[in-house]
């Protein structure tokens, strides 16, 4: 098992709910596949610079143990998902 961290930014064109929705989706994908250390949700903050004509996003940090294999199919996920606007992997 490796560790790993990952921050997120949703969309909060659907509102602050369809953020949340996607909260649980990817702890619900990172429990699936590892162990889930914790999830802090840092909210609404402004973006440095538009992202599809948004000026806003909510923000988490995921922090897990897994597979080396899982990050890659964590990213491919949040690729295909609509409603994310970035996010990045960190090996600890």
């Amino acid at each position: 098992m490796v560790n790993y961290e990952t921050v997120a930014v949703f969309s909060l064109k659907g509102g602050e709910e369809a953020a949340a929705g996607l909260v649980e989706k990817f702890k619900a994908l990172i429990e699936a596949n590892g162990t889930l250390d914790s999830v802090d949700e840092w909210g609404k903050r402004k973006l440095a610079y538009p992202i599809n004509y948004e000026e806003e996003g909510f923000y988490v940090l995921y922090n897990y143990s897994c597979e080396a294999a899982f990050p890659a199919e964590l990213e491919r996920v949040f690729k295909i998902t609509d409603g994310v606007l970035r996010w990045l992997v960190v090996k600890k």
